[in-house]
């Protein structure tokens, strides 16, 4: 396989835009989740906070309803609020579902409410990191690379260009190669696990805070499920 080949399989720069149904997909996964959590862990009625993330998927769908090819500065507000929206209800409902825990309210459904709440933050945080970096999806894949904006991110494609030739024909500077959502999606699962930074280095200040956030709020949900788990023991 020639070179040039090689370089037009991998180049997802080249592609009309980023596919929308990755991250559409992972808003619906985030609204059925939040609207499922129990009612002590809610502020308002459980169906006002997924309607509003539902009209601002809708508007947004309707605005790139199969790849990412526009963007207006009200799409790209109103994606980062569908990103926001999803990562303050459900820090509110972690805050909630400590405060039951801390005045000694125990059973099954807040063990559940948790793992929810670790998933959503999973989906929110993954969803506000595909939108801020590098301009947001529209212009990280039609701006040329001098044009985009800083980086926020530092993913290891992003180094690799000097490795053994199999490992860096697929690196950004040989390739084109730009990260999708589901990147940035793998990037906030690993900082919810591990809490910290794996193998995707944080660049800006704005980027190290949202990681400190999320991460944080992964281990006070780690924290309740262990708390449950010790109190279960004979």
């Amino acid at each position: 396989m020639s070179s040039k080949s090689v370089h037009e399989r991998s180049d997802r720069r080249a592609a009309a835009g980023e596919n929308r149904l990755p991250p559409a997909c992972a808003v619906v996964v985030a609204v059925v989740v939040y609207a499922l959590l129990p009612s002590a862990v809610l502020i308002t009625n459980r169906l006002i906070v997924p309607g509003v993330e539902v009209l601002l998927l809708i508007a947004l769908l309707v605005t790139n309803p199969k790849r990412m090819t526009r963007q207006t500065r009200w799409s790209r507000s109103a994606s980062i609020a569908l990103a926001m929206l999803l990562i303050l209800t459900n820090l509110v409902a972690l805050g909630l579902l400590v405060s039951q825990i801390t005045n000694g309210e125990s059973g099954g459904d807040l063990l559940v409410a948790a793992m929810q709440i670790w998933l959503t933050n999973v989906i929110g945080f993954g969803l506000l990191y595909w939108e801020l970096d590098r301009g947001g999806p529209v212009v990280r894949r039609e701006a040329a690379r001098p044009d985009l904006p800083d980086a926020d991110w530092r993913f290891s494609q992003d180094e690799n260009d000097d490795a053994v030739i199999e490992v860096s024909r697929g690196s950004s500077m040989k390739s084109g190669w730009i990260p999708i959502f589901v990147d940035y999606l793998y990037l906030s699962l690993t900082n919810s696990s591990a809490f910290s930074p794996t193998d995707t280095m944080p660049l800006t200040s704005r980027a190290k805070m949202l990681m400190g956030v999320q991460a944080t709020a992964a281990l006070l949900t780690t924290l309740v499920v262990v708390a449950f788990a010790v109190g279960s023991l004979p």
